[in-house]
């Protein structure tokens, strides 16, 4: 898929989210939910997989209420089109790490959040949090 927008661009309309006033389903397959940041992100990056793969990854581990808060970091692996993809519990616990070996992802590095909202999970910036 061809990336519809340049690093800098997507990186200055990521600046732009501060909380958010509305949530989207993104996919019939689960009933977590995208923020207004989350969301543009997915859009202007071709990035809803991953989304689908976070969600699936939490779903495996069984995370859910017990758990209530996770981080999620994407960084591309330097000279490859290659990327990591990391959860964890914000303070350093890695619960998962997959190697995705392909992507067309523009930015460097990705840092969202995913929090428990009773039914499923909202996937969020940080500056949404």
């Amino acid at each position: 898929m061809e990336t519809k927008i340049t690093p800098a661009d997507l990186a200055a309309g990521l600046e732009q989210f501060w909380g958010s006033e509305h949530f989207y389903r993104w996919s019939a397959l689960t009933p977590s939910v995208l923020t207004d940041g989350t969301k543009y992100l997915a859009e202007a990056a071709g990035a809803f997989w991953l989304f689908d793969s976070i969600d699936s990854h939490l779903a495996a581990r069984g995370l859910n209420a017990d758990t209530e808060f996770v981080s999620a970091k994407l960084k591309l692996i330097p000279d490859s089109s290659a990327a990591e993809l990391t959860l964890d519990d914000g303070n350093g616990t890695i619960w998962m790490t997959q190697r995705i070996p392909y992507t067309d992802f523009p930015l460097p590095y990705m840092d969202t959040y995913a929090v428990w909202n009773g039914r499923g999970w909202t996937h969020m910036l940080p500056g949404e949090y």
